[in-house]
């Protein structure tokens, strides 16, 4: 069961990646401008952030197994659809499908707490939610690779693949959901939630290529920050919540959510700004000029350093709870972006931040859901864990956008040997170190006990300890 879940966590997390290294490429073949072209890969953002709550509530209330196989059949049925596309439009169609499969994972760890002892719990988890920057990590080689030597088309086989493996294998050995929430789905708050997400992503991805000052970005921002704070008072006032933002207040919850921000912020900054090194033409000064495949295997060991660290992150959070490893981790990062600040001008420069980092988001990765199910009942685990997914892509998204602006400010050269210059590299570095940092700042602050909670999703050992003390005074 775990395998199983591991693996469909790899596959899903392979679709954020596998068109990464077309990027470059795609305006020629799919005859369209670069600012169009992002579509592809700006929409399976949106796609993953949408789609990801909704599913983990769904889970809770109809059975995390079967959301899980219909997020896979969603990933095939995206796979075929971007296998015969031509255009921009079918392959926009095709990769909003397989964006919406990340939610697998956050539903994989849910099914782990329903179906795992307690013992067993830890590492299990610290190994499926790994697997969000693993499969990318890993994946993206492949990917490079066959966009290389490859028709682009075959990407979508091997992934139509993959999900089809997946499938099978969560058929066969993951059992039935048995336990579920109580309650109705919350239709209106899926929808209020998805146009306020869509506008502030969209706004925040969009806004170098649109202009921060432009209605079109302001209004993305501006309305869909108005949706959610309508969304908000929509939710507290139903019974059955999309999310019950009662237990998100949790502080535990808020701020290891606040913390997952800085997270994804700061481990999407290092595919962001590593591969435009590496493969910056020399002639600048600057670059490393290394092709397209050499520079996804330098960042590769980044994902297999992260899932090495999950046994080490499961015992320390044994030893001295999750937020001593979530703190840890988060310090490492920041520790790998003041490395980078100096260290900058060679290929193992490069190989060593990236494992660095992925190193740091190894711990931190598998605090992060031991957190949340510690202080969320257990009928909204899938729900609870899958906002957390969603503040990581938030995270991700505000890196693409502020180091993107960074980077474009800071150039050298001209025409195609315009690359950012050595000020702008290392403010960027810069940034996602103070990113980090401010995510130690926050994650001090989580409790290190809480009040006894015996319906806890995964209730920790003090609260065992306090529920057993009260059975037997009830004796």
């Amino acid at each position: 069961m775990v395998f199983t879940l591991a693996f469909t966590g790899l596959v899903t997390a392979f679709m954020m990646t596998l068109l990464t290294p077309l990027v470059p490429s795609l305006p020629a073949i799919l005859n369209v401008s670069a600012e169009d072209s992002q579509w592809a890969v700006t929409v399976t953002l949106l796609a993953a952030a949408v789609a990801t709550p909704i599913a983990g509530r769904l889970g809770d209330l109809y059975g995390k197994r079967r959301m899980v196989l219909i997020l896979l059949v969603l990933v095939l049925a995206g796979s075929v659809v971007a296998f015969f596309a031509d255009g921009l439009l079918p392959l926009i169609v095709g990769r909003a499908l397989q964006g919406a499969g990340i939610g697998v994972i956050p539903l994989g760890i849910s099914i782990l707490r329903d179906v795992l002892h307690r013992d067993r719990l830890g590492g299990a988890v610290a190994l499926v939610s790994a697997t969000l920057g693993v499969g990318g990590a890993v994946g993206l080689p492949v990917a490079a690779a066959i966009s290389q030597y490859l028709d682009w088309h075959f990407l979508f086989v091997l992934s139509g693949l993959l999900a089809a493996v997946g499938f099978v294998l969560v058929l066969v050995f993951i059992p039935v959901s048995t336990l579920r929430a109580s309650g109705t789905f919350d239709v209106l708050g899926a929808i209020g939630l998805g146009v306020a997400l869509v506008g502030i992503l969209l706004g925040i991805s969009k806004g170098n290529s649109w202009g921060w000052d432009s209605p079109l970005t302001l209004g993305c921002l501006g309305g869909g920050l108005l949706v959610l704070l309508a969304w908000g008072v929509f939710e507290r006032r139903i019974s059955s919540p999309l999310i019950d933002l009662r237990v998100a207040a949790r502080r535990t919850v808020l701020l290891t959510n606040l913390a997952s921000v800085t997270v994804g912020f700061a481990f999407f900054a290092s595919t962001v700004v590593l591969p435009q090194l590496l493969e910056a033409p020399p002639e600048t000064g600057v670059g490393l000029g290394q092709p397209m495949l050499v520079a996804s295997l330098c960042l590769m060991p980044s994902g297999l350093v992260m899932w090495a660290m999950s046994p080490l992150a499961t015992r320390l959070t044994r030893a001295r709870g999750a937020r001593t490893s979530l703190v840890l981790g988060i310090a490492v990062i920041a520790v790998a972006y003041l490395i980078a600040v100096f260290l900058m001008t060679e290929i193992w420069h490069m190989v060593l931040i990236a494992t660095a980092v992925g190193a740091g988001v190894g711990f931190a990765y598998a605090a992060m859901p031991t957190l949340i199910m510690a202080a969320v009942p257990a009928t909204e685990t899938a729900a609870s864990n899958s906002l957390n997914s969603v503040m990581r892509t938030l995270g991700s998204t505000l890196a693409s956008a502020v180091l993107g602006v960074v980077l474009a400010s800071h150039l050298i050269g001209s025409g195609e040997t315009a690359t950012p210059s050595s000020d702008g590299f290392q403010l960027a570095f810069i940034i996602s170190g103070a990113a980090a940092v401010a995510g130690v700042l926050i994650a001090v602050f989580i409790p290190r006990h809480h009040r006894a909670y015996t319906k806890a999703s995964l209730p920790d050992a003090d609260d065992t300890r306090a529920a057993d003390l009260s059975k037997a005074g009830d004796r």
